[in-house]
Protein backbone atom coordinates (compact mmCIF):
# COMPACT_ATOMS: atom_id res chain seq x y z
CA UNK A 1 0.00 0.00 0.00
CA UNK A 2 2.74 2.39 0.79
CA UNK A 3 4.68 1.73 -2.68
CA UNK A 4 1.45 2.36 -4.13
CA UNK A 5 1.32 6.07 -2.14
CA UNK A 6 4.34 6.76 -3.82
CA UNK A 7 4.26 5.87 -7.17
CA UNK A 8 0.41 7.72 -7.20
CA UNK A 9 2.56 10.79 -5.93
CA UNK A 10 5.41 10.67 -8.30
CA UNK A 11 2.77 10.39 -10.60
CA UNK A 12 1.01 13.56 -9.92
CA UNK A 13 4.15 15.69 -9.52
CA UNK A 14 5.46 14.77 -12.93
CA UNK A 15 1.72 15.61 -14.27
CA UNK A 16 2.15 19.11 -14.99
CA UNK A 17 5.93 18.13 -17.07
CA UNK A 18 3.92 15.92 -19.25
CA UNK A 19 0.88 18.03 -19.78
CA UNK A 20 2.40 21.69 -19.86
CA UNK A 21 3.29 22.61 -23.26
CA UNK A 22 7.11 23.35 -24.30
CA UNK A 23 8.17 27.00 -24.40
CA UNK A 24 10.89 29.58 -25.56
CA UNK A 25 13.79 27.66 -27.66
CA UNK A 26 12.33 23.71 -27.61
CA UNK A 27 9.00 24.86 -28.92
CA UNK A 28 7.97 22.93 -31.90
CA UNK A 29 7.93 26.20 -34.14
CA UNK A 30 8.18 25.55 -38.28
CA UNK A 31 10.87 28.10 -38.16
CA UNK A 32 9.06 30.00 -40.42
CA UNK A 33 8.52 33.11 -37.97
CA UNK A 34 12.02 33.99 -37.92
CA UNK A 35 12.29 34.25 -34.21
CA UNK A 36 15.91 34.62 -32.89
CA UNK A 37 16.57 31.47 -30.40
CA UNK A 38 13.40 29.79 -31.92
CA UNK A 39 14.49 26.21 -33.89
CA UNK A 40 12.89 24.41 -35.85
CA UNK A 41 11.15 20.82 -37.24
CA UNK A 42 14.81 19.41 -36.56
CA UNK A 43 15.10 20.82 -33.30
CA UNK A 44 18.83 21.43 -32.38
CA UNK A 45 20.05 19.79 -35.56
CA UNK A 46 17.29 22.89 -37.78
CA UNK A 47 19.31 25.52 -39.48
CA UNK A 48 19.21 28.75 -37.14
CA UNK A 49 20.99 26.29 -34.67
CA UNK A 50 23.93 25.31 -37.10
CA UNK A 51 27.50 26.96 -37.30
CA UNK A 52 30.53 25.78 -39.05
CA UNK A 53 33.99 26.01 -37.57
CA UNK A 54 37.26 26.72 -39.20
CA UNK A 55 39.02 24.29 -41.37
CA UNK A 56 41.48 22.22 -39.38
CA UNK A 57 44.68 21.13 -41.02
CA UNK A 58 47.00 18.00 -41.12
CA UNK A 59 50.09 18.78 -42.65
CA UNK A 60 53.35 18.08 -41.25
CA UNK A 61 55.15 21.60 -40.12
CA UNK A 62 51.98 23.76 -39.77
CA UNK A 63 49.66 24.76 -37.08
CA UNK A 64 46.57 22.53 -36.84
CA UNK A 65 44.25 25.22 -36.14
CA UNK A 66 44.47 29.73 -36.40
CA UNK A 67 43.39 29.75 -32.66
CA UNK A 68 41.12 27.88 -30.44
CA UNK A 69 37.17 26.73 -30.72
CA UNK A 70 34.96 28.20 -28.16
CA UNK A 71 31.78 26.35 -28.55
CA UNK A 72 28.27 26.88 -26.87
CA UNK A 73 26.31 23.21 -25.80
CA UNK A 74 23.75 22.33 -26.97
CA UNK A 75 24.74 24.33 -30.36
CA UNK A 76 25.06 22.07 -33.38
CA UNK A 77 28.42 22.57 -35.66
CA UNK A 78 30.41 21.60 -38.28
CA UNK A 79 33.93 21.00 -38.50
CA UNK A 80 36.07 19.80 -41.45
CA UNK A 81 39.43 18.08 -41.17
CA UNK A 82 41.69 18.57 -44.19
CA UNK A 83 44.72 16.14 -44.98
CA UNK A 84 47.30 17.50 -47.48
CA UNK A 85 48.77 14.24 -47.65
CA UNK A 86 52.30 15.62 -46.72
CA UNK A 87 52.71 12.80 -43.90
CA UNK A 88 50.44 10.27 -42.27
CA UNK A 89 48.92 12.06 -39.18
CA UNK A 90 46.15 11.26 -36.89
CA UNK A 91 43.82 13.64 -35.35
CA UNK A 92 42.84 12.38 -31.43
CA UNK A 93 40.80 14.04 -28.49
CA UNK A 94 38.97 10.83 -26.49
CA UNK A 95 37.85 13.63 -24.21
CA UNK A 96 36.53 16.04 -26.79
CA UNK A 97 34.95 13.13 -28.53
CA UNK A 98 32.89 12.37 -25.30
CA UNK A 99 31.68 15.66 -24.85
CA UNK A 100 29.51 16.00 -27.76
CA UNK A 101 27.38 13.93 -29.93
CA UNK A 102 28.03 12.97 -33.35
CA UNK A 103 25.48 13.02 -35.74
CA UNK A 104 27.73 11.77 -38.63
CA UNK A 105 31.13 11.73 -39.83
CA UNK A 106 31.26 12.27 -44.23
CA UNK A 107 34.37 11.03 -46.00
CA UNK A 108 34.09 11.23 -49.63
CA UNK A 109 30.41 11.46 -49.66
CA UNK A 110 29.96 8.25 -47.55
CA UNK A 111 28.21 9.75 -44.40
CA UNK A 112 29.16 6.85 -41.26
CA UNK A 113 27.24 8.11 -38.41
CA UNK A 114 29.13 6.53 -35.23
CA UNK A 115 28.30 5.77 -31.67
CA UNK A 116 31.57 6.95 -30.50
CA UNK A 117 34.73 8.48 -31.84
CA UNK A 118 38.62 8.72 -30.51
CA UNK A 119 40.54 9.44 -33.37
CA UNK A 120 40.41 9.81 -36.91
CA UNK A 121 43.45 9.11 -39.03
CA UNK A 122 44.35 10.01 -42.43
CA UNK A 123 46.59 8.06 -44.34
CA UNK A 124 46.79 9.96 -47.67
CA UNK A 125 45.63 13.80 -48.45
CA UNK A 126 41.87 13.91 -48.07
CA UNK A 127 38.58 15.50 -45.88
CA UNK A 128 36.48 14.58 -44.00
CA UNK A 129 33.22 16.71 -42.09
CA UNK A 130 32.51 16.31 -38.53
CA UNK A 131 28.63 17.19 -37.52
CA UNK A 132 28.09 17.48 -34.01
CA UNK A 133 26.07 18.91 -31.57
CA UNK A 134 27.97 20.34 -28.04
CA UNK A 135 27.01 18.88 -25.07
CA UNK A 136 29.49 18.66 -21.93
CA UNK A 137 30.86 22.09 -20.73
CA UNK A 138 35.09 21.54 -20.10
CA UNK A 139 38.06 21.99 -21.71
CA UNK A 140 39.06 19.77 -23.74
CA UNK A 141 41.78 19.54 -27.20
CA UNK A 142 42.25 17.57 -30.44
CA UNK A 143 45.82 16.82 -30.95
CA UNK A 144 48.32 15.34 -33.79
CA UNK A 145 48.96 11.92 -31.06
CA UNK A 146 52.63 11.63 -30.24
CA UNK A 147 53.19 14.99 -30.66
CA UNK A 148 53.93 17.97 -27.53
CA UNK A 149 54.23 21.24 -29.60
CA UNK A 150 51.11 23.83 -29.18
CA UNK A 151 51.48 23.81 -33.44
CA UNK A 152 49.90 20.28 -33.55
CA UNK A 153 46.71 20.73 -31.05
CA UNK A 154 44.10 22.75 -31.00
CA UNK A 155 41.83 23.58 -27.67
CA UNK A 156 38.40 23.62 -27.39
CA UNK A 157 36.45 25.03 -24.57
CA UNK A 158 32.51 24.36 -24.08
CA UNK A 159 30.70 26.57 -22.76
Amino acid sequence: MKRMIIFATALLAMAPLVTTPLSGALANDDGKDGAKGKLGLAGLLSAQNRETLPKLTLSAGTPLAAAPLTLKSGRYYKLSIEADGSQELALEGPGFFRAIWVNEIVIEGIEIRPLGVDSLEFDEAGEAEISFIAIKPGSYHLKVPGTTGELQTVAITIE
